[in-house]
């Protein structure tokens, strides 16, 4: 009967040692679960900022590493600006426990997809000019009332 000495001594070292590095290079190959944030808006093309950080025109995406809440900033020519936020909740399975097995999974991947539909921009210049007419004429005809103060008592 053959013991663990045995195929220890009949193992050359070289073989040995191969095999160590072969099991902690494929430890490195797995990896963690890639983790992404899509953002789109109708319509496309909105400049887009998480956390006041510039990540490019919608549609986009971005590897994020914290779940949490997002500040979400979009812009867009000739539609309103837009600041809200987006959540980025964890799964199930990424929760203290399942996350060690999930996260050695090679190409696991978590997804969040956030869409905005922006709202057109409100063009009254002709309302605004109307109105700076309005208060330049009233603020150029003299004062109809009088200077002074008259006494209540007389």
């Amino acid at each position: 009967m053959m013991t663990t000495h045995d195929i220890h001594a009949r193992t050359p070292r070289a073989l040995r040692l191969a095999a160590v590095a072969a099991l902690m290079a494929g430890a490195g190959l797995t990896g963690c679960a890639r983790k992404t944030i899509t953002v789109t808006t109708e319509p496309p093309g909105a400049l887009v900022w998480l956390n006041d950080r510039e990540i490019g025109r919608s549609p986009v995406s971005v590897e994020f590493y914290d779940y949490g809440t997002y500040d979400v900033r979009l812009e867009l020519d000739g539609y309103e600006p837009m600041m809200t936020f987006g959540v980025a909740d964890p799964p199930p399975w990424d929760l203290p426990g399942p996350d060690l097995v999930f996260e050695a999974v090679p190409g696991a991947s978590v997804n969040r997809h956030w869409h905005y539909d922006l709202e057109p921009a409100i063009d009254n210049t002709p309302q605004l000019l109307d109105r700076a007419r309005t208060l330049r004429a009233a603020a150029l005809q003299p004062d109809t009332e009088p200077t002074g103060t008259a006494d209540p008592t007389d």
